[in-house]
């Protein structure tokens, strides 16, 4: 998703949402827990996006997508702004914890003109990377994460809550999924005075950024839970609201959690492995296991480790984006403008990865849109979209059943 304030002729600065179309385009109901409205959103292709952005003045752009999604904006803004004298500063970075992929996902960002840094940590490891391949760091801001907030936690609940939060792709085989499952009924049958929560990302068929081919819901319907066991779904803050211990493998929810001094654990019944992400975690003291909870153990966290991570537990959080405002003020008020867009990732540079990142949102090696790329000059007609719900029903449908189900052949 890429949104772009501007200026309001009514009041102040308005909002506008433009969608990326794509397999994890976001559902309403996602929209709606976001619980920030747009002035105006719509749907669009790649091509669309950066028309509009050719025509179009905004003042700040920020792109919320994946790497690769990111790196091929820069390049199609470059080639749309190449002829304009002013254009937007360009805002980019995480949404959560960074644990894989870091240099790979930070090369793909390179090029806007901030990227935000969720803590002082990934603040010291992004501008290492950047300066450690000869690219420009001074982009890199560090702010902190962009979903903290609720009451802090002030003691136990009546019935006590015990929350999992569950990954769509962490862990991936149905074995460890099925273990995590099997352990959280098992710890749920063994509390009958507690209230046991499995809280999902998503409602079987919405669309997510991580696709999960082996859905919670589908496993535990092979379980018979106790009473005291059951999904939930919705906005994770508003679920910590009445947790008294948040039990996760990696989930940016145990920051969450840490940030409100719930009592927080990373499990390490299935390893410390970086292919988990609980890696994340050495140092937190928040490591634990099944067993160990079983017994009784509560982990405490590191403080100075929680310092470092951008839960801001110490209250500072208000001005936790000052920064990234000032940076912002700087660059609108650059005497000439703002100069060209100038990505890390050039045909130079990566010639067998950029025009495979480019081509996938039908670019072609310089930015431009590719012939017969997708761009449509209205709204769907209702048959169209009823198609395209179809289409992405089809394609979860392809990753979610029939993909495990050949892998599965091919390994007899």
């Amino acid at each position: 998703m890429e949104t772009g304030p501007r200026e309001s002729a009514q009041a102040g600065p308005a909002l506008d949402g433009f969608l990326l179309r794509g397999r994890a385009t976001p559902t309403p109901r996602q929209l709606e827990e976001v619980g920030v409205r747009a002035d105006s959103l719509r749907e669009v292709t790649a091509v669309e996006f950066l028309r509009t952005m050719a025509e179009e003045s905004y003042d700040v752009l920020v792109l919320a997508l994946v790497g690769g999604g990111v790196q091929a904006m820069l390049h199609g803004l470059g080639r749309a702004w190449q002829n304009r004298t002013s254009r937007p500063v360009v805002v980019t970075g995480y949404v959560g914890v960074v644990y894989e992929k870091l240099a790979d996902g930070l090369l793909l960002r390179h090029g806007a003109d901030l990227v935000l840094a969720n803590s002082r940590q990934d603040a010291d490891r992004f501008r290492a990377v950047y300066e450690g391949v000869g690219a420009d760091a001074t982009s890199v801001t560090e702010v902190a994460l962009p979903f903290l907030g609720g009451a802090p936690y002030e003691g136990e609940h009546d019935p006590y809550t015990v929350v999992f939060a569950a990954q769509p792709s962490v862990p991936e085989s149905r074995k460890d999924r099925t273990y995590l499952l099997n352990r959280l009924v098992q710890h749920a049958r063994r509390h009958p005075e507690r209230e046991v929560l499995l809280k999902l990302r998503s409602k079987p068929g919405e669309h997510t950024t991580h696709i999960e081919e082996l859905p919670y819901q589908k496993l535990v319907q092979r379980l018979d839970p106790p009473a005291n066991f059951r999904l939930v779904y919705g906005n994770m803050g508003e679920v910590l609201d009445r947790t008294d211990l948040l039990v996760t493998v990696s989930s940016t929810a145990a920051l969450e959690s840490l940030h409100r001094r719930i009592p927080t654990v990373v499990l390490t019944d299935l390893g410390v492995r970086e292919a988990l992400g609980n890696h994340h975690f050495v140092g937190s003291g928040c490591l634990a296991s099944w067993d160990q909870l079983d017994a009784g153990h509560r982990p405490a966290p590191d403080e100075e480790w929680v310092a470092r991570q951008g839960v801001v537990a110490d209250g500072s959080y208000e001005s936790a984006f000052d920064a990234a405002r000032e940076r912002i003020a700087k660059l609108l008020d650059r005497p000439g403008g703002l100069p060209p867009l100038a990505p890390y990732y050039t045909p130079v540079t990566a010639p067998g990865y950029l025009p495979g990142i480019l081509a996938r949102h039908h670019l072609g090696p310089d930015g431009t849109p590719l012939p017969g790329a997708p761009a449509a000059d209205r709204e769907p007609g209702p048959v169209r979209q009823i198609v395209r719900r179809a289409a992405r029903g089809a394609y979860r449908h392809g990753v979610q059943r029939v993909a495990p189900v050949i892998r599965r052949m091919g390994e007899l």
